[in-house]
């Protein structure tokens, strides 16, 4: 375990840089991630989301520049980094042949620790699927895989955890649903680097929002401290109108409250 204070940040990144030939991925990339909190490194396809979170999980080397999870240094300790980290990327990487509590019993095991049916337990109820514990995961939504794979990534307590893209794909139910389970993961005191490109997400999520941009990272700041980069609003009377999201939330809330009595 690292020595240093708890005050340290969690994740520091300095002058990340990485190229494929002509290519320049990464240009100089600067931020701090505070421990227990959420980040959102917010960016279109191909501003240097995924290759950032790769060179900070010690999956793919930086060509210059330095960063440290932990506590500890990426290049010169990656072994304790990779101890200190979870990473679940864009898609889930659950067996669907096992049910959902043999996939956490399986990790458990994999990893050693004791008392692997109790801890599949636990994750079970953390994220709200002890009712589906025995099901085939084929038979699982979108948003319940998601859910399972981000609990298995948890296993061994992972006091970081990197969310490249976690609801790429998704419906509005199921993204809702993954939602809960990032806010479940910061509440239990995880940091989590959250990348992606949906500005609701980053907006519902994140303490801090860094908007990267071919390479850099041009904004970094919580949502208002964002906000104040733009004018003021002139204040005037606008109806509000629901969003789509809350339209078709609450038809479906409509629909499953009508089966319902219809079934009584």
């Amino acid at each position: 375990m690292s020595t240093r204070p708890a005050a340290d940040p969690a994740i520091r990144v300095r002058g990340l840089k990485k190229s494929y030939g002509k290519l320049e991925v990464l240009r100089g990339v600067d931020f701090d991630v505070s421990r227990g909190s959420i980040f959102a490194l917010l960016g279109s396809n191909g501003s240097g989301k995924t290759t950032t979170v790769r060179i900070l999980a010690t999956l793919l080397k930086a060509d210059t520049g330095t960063a440290g999870v932990n506590g500890f240094d990426i290049a010169t300790q990656p072994a304790n980094v990779r101890e200190s980290i979870s990473l679940t990327g864009q898609f889930a990487a659950v067996d669907e042949i096992l049910s959902g509590r043999e996939n956490l019993v399986l990790v458990a095991r994999l990893r050693h620790l004791e008392d692997p049916g109790a801890i599949a337990d636990d994750l079970l109820r953390r994220f709200s699927l002890t009712d589906a514990a025995t099901r085939r995961v084929s038979t699982y939504s979108g948003g319940m895989r998601r859910r399972l794979d981000i609990a298995m990534s948890l296993i061994g307590n992972s006091p970081v955890i990197f969310l490249d893209e976690p609801t790429s794909g998704l419906d509005p139910e199921a993204r809702i649903e993954v939602w809960q389970a990032v806010r479940e993961l910061a509440g239990h005191g995880t940091t989590v680097l959250l990348t992606t490109q949906y500005l609701d997400e980053a907006e519902q999520l994140a303490d801090r929002i860094a908007i990267l941009h071919k390479g850099r990272i041009i904004a970094n700041g919580t949502l208002a401290e964002l906000k104040k980069l733009f004018p003021p609003a002139t204040v005037e009377y606008v109806e509000k109108q629901p969003t789509l999201e809350e339209i078709f939330l609450a038809i479906i809330g409509h629909d499953d409250k009508t089966a319902t009595g219809a079934n009584t």
